[in-house]
């Protein structure tokens, strides 16, 4: 996989797929396929009551218990002309909640317009919450990115550098420490309402090249604790080979950021030199990261008593 930018405008998945990530019962297949556009979601009561503009057909609709039985005080004719001016508009599903059986107009609509059709026995509200969250998921900005990506005392931290520099391997060493991996030589991070989150491609997850071994499958080798899914990224570690005569920050007054989907992120820059402990600098870092979360800087605490005494 390439580094480089990915904008999904849509998202494409089949209705088996759909199904299984909101845990839904398939009632009618359609066209097969849940075409996501949006990542709002519509509960239909307007426009079952006839009111049609400003309607966004790229949503997915949501029948809960106030339009179910809307659709029930109507008489057949009128309800099937009601569900015909929703559904003929290309809408990429209809989910029935709470467990509510699937009206026979409906389904002889979907048949017609080829409409997905699901039902699911949870409350409607937490239903859409579900929803919104996956289709964020899947229509979020997304970047692929080469660098190593773990869990460092509850940091995310990703590594990144020329290649050769040694990035895998002290990635394993931090593994070896108790820390967790999430990816190793290509990253996808997200941007899910403005929060990074960085995981592996599927087909490399939770494998590493070590120069030398060859590949590794680190949950098999170290057991599931030393692994997770995702995580959300809050520092960016450039390692780099140390350049004599090149000054290096050596107080750290001043924070610096880089910018991933538009978000700024902390970013350090690491010197690499023949032993040099770069695994107990990154802990060092994602320490110093947890404690300025707290309210604590330790360069700050230490120029204030410095200079305090001075003034004094």
């Amino acid at each position: 996989m390439k580094d480089g930018k990915i904008n999904f405008d849509s998202y494409e998945l089949s209705v088996g797929a759909f199904a299984d990530k909101l845990e839904l019962e398939t009632v009618y297949e359609g066209c097969g396929k849940v075409t996501l556009k949006s990542i709002s979601v519509s509960r239909p009561g307007l426009q079952l009551a006839g009111y049609m503009t400003h309607f966004d057909h790229t949503r997915v609709q949501v029948i809960g218990n106030a339009e179910y039985e809307f659709l029930l005080g109507m008489g057949r004719e009128k309800r099937l002309d009601a569900l015909d001016a929703l559904m003929r508009r290309d809408i990429p599903c209809l989910i029935f909640a709470r467990g509510r059986d699937v009206l026979p107009e409906v389904l002889e609509l979907a048949e017609k317009y080829a409409c997905p059709l699901f039902r699911s026995y949870k409350v409607t509200t937490v239903l859409i919450n579900d929803i919104t969250i996956l289709q964020s998921e899947l229509l979020a900005p997304t970047e692929v990115m080469h660098g190593v990506l773990l869990d460092v005392f509850g940091v995310g931290i990703l590594i990144r550098g020329k290649s050769g520099i040694g990035k895998s391997e002290i990635a394993l060493e931090l593994v070896s420490r108790g820390h967790r991996l999430i990816a190793d030589d290509s990253v996808i991070i997200k941007n899910i309402n403005d929060q990074l989150v960085g995981r592996s491609p599927e087909k490399i997850r939770y494998y590493m090249e070590i120069r030398g071994i060859g590949i590794i499958n680190v949950q098999q080798m170290f057991g599931p604790g030393a692994i997770r899914p995702e995580k959300g990224v809050d520092i960016v570690a450039e390692l780099s080979p140390w350049e004599d005569g090149k000054s290096y920050d050596r107080i750290g007054t001043e924070d610096n950021y880089c910018e991933i989907l538009g978000e700024k992120i902390l970013y350090i820059k690491i010197p690499v030199t023949p032993g040099r402990n770069i695994p107990v600098v990154l802990e060092t870092a994602a320490r110093r990261y947890r404690l300025k979360q707290a309210g604590y800087d330790p360069a700050a605490d230490l120029m204030n008593s410095v200079f305090g005494e001075n003034k004094q």
